[in-house]
């Protein structure tokens, strides 16, 4: 496991009280067809799921990278459009970074 995978997994673990979830994204050839996968191509966050306050989920998306790891514009844009929308979103580089998005910090 990498580095980014092994913060991604421990956010993952302690980020209660949001639920989050792998987001998987790529794409490849099929039979001629471009397929493209995951959550808000291109640029889709690492994690997505919900923060529940006051009984409503909030759907919230965390792009997880390591000290040094750069974002990309289409990483940026998707957390922009996500907060425009009242979401909760934003870059994760420590199991802090995250709770202080979450916790809307």
């Amino acid at each position: 496991m990498n580095l980014e995978s092994s913060i991604l997994q421990q956010i993952r673990l302690a980020a209660a009280p949001a639920v989050l979830f792998r987001n998987n994204s790529g794409s490849y050839m099929k039979d001629g067809y471009f397929i493209r996968y995951g959550v808000g191509q291109p640029g889709g966050s690492d994690l997505i799921g919900w923060t529940t306050r006051n009984g409503i989920a909030v759907f919230t998306a965390i792009e997880v990278k390591t000290a040094t790891g750069r974002v990309s514009p289409e990483q940026e844009n998707f957390i922009n459009v996500v907060r425009r929308a009242g979401g909760i979103a934003g870059i994760a580089r420590s199991v802090e970074d995250a709770r202080r998005i979450i916790r809307g910090l």
